[in-house]
């Protein structure tokens, strides 16, 4: 059986260490869940002492804080990125907002886990993060529907929000079902359902 546990290694820049102690972290969370979770595990995994971990993070809710930050960062920029394509179609940016989700739920490091299936929903610093990426991802669809048909702001957020929560549910029960239909398929169906129903609305202006 392979080890998982990483050789001491020497001196390297902070910043370096602090993604070496954030990739292990990641694994250990994944693996175990935020409370099995152990932060000798975590120095273990990463090949450093206990008390180097605790120079970059003084506890595991740190460590767990700091992976999410830049998880839900992912996300947003994901979905900006999709919306933001200079196509001048808003169908091609319904399909590139869809697959945005299903990349982001086949990352390598099961980022989405901590984004989508957090055990730790009930600590307020994690909620008000998991809140704050849901809403931006929200605002940034609902801003394109509300330019593309002219709906009031609460209107276009309904939709955004529906929109981001169908094709985040859509992308991890396809992933769980590890099924014979390929990424870019399931993404170009959940897509086309979510066009025919957008495209529904009338343009601005049409």
């Amino acid at each position: 059986m392979t080890s998982t546990t990483t050789p001491r290694s020497s001196r390297m820049p902070r910043s370096e260490r602090r993604a070496q102690l954030l990739e292990a972290a990641q694994a250990v969370f994944v693996q175990s869940g935020y409370h099995a979770a152990a932060m000798d595990e975590i120095a273990d995994r990463a090949g450093v002492s206990k008390p180097v971990l605790y120079q970059h993070f003084p506890g595991k809710l740190d460590l767990y804080l700091a992976l999410l930050d830049t998880h839900c960062d992912t996300l947003e920029q994901l979905v900006r990125r999709a919306l933001g394509a200079d196509t001048g179609d808003n169908e091609a940016r319904v399909r590139a907002t869809v697959a945005a989700y299903f990349d982001f739920v086949t990352r390598e490091d099961a980022a989405f886990r901590m984004v989508f299936e957090s055990d730790l929903t009930s600590v307020p610093q994690v909620r008000s993060r998991l809140d704050a990426v849901e809403l931006a991802c929200a605002e940034a669809i609902a801003e394109v529907i509300a330019e593309d048909t002219g709906a009031d702001d609460e209107r276009a957020l309904l939709l955004g929000s529906a929109l981001a929560g169908m094709a985040q549910v859509a992308a991890r029960h396809w992933l769980a079902q590890d099924g014979d239909i390929p990424e870019a398929e399931a993404a170009a169906t959940i897509s086309t359902l979510a066009w025919r129903g957008l495209g529904s609305f009338p343009k601005l202006g049409a």
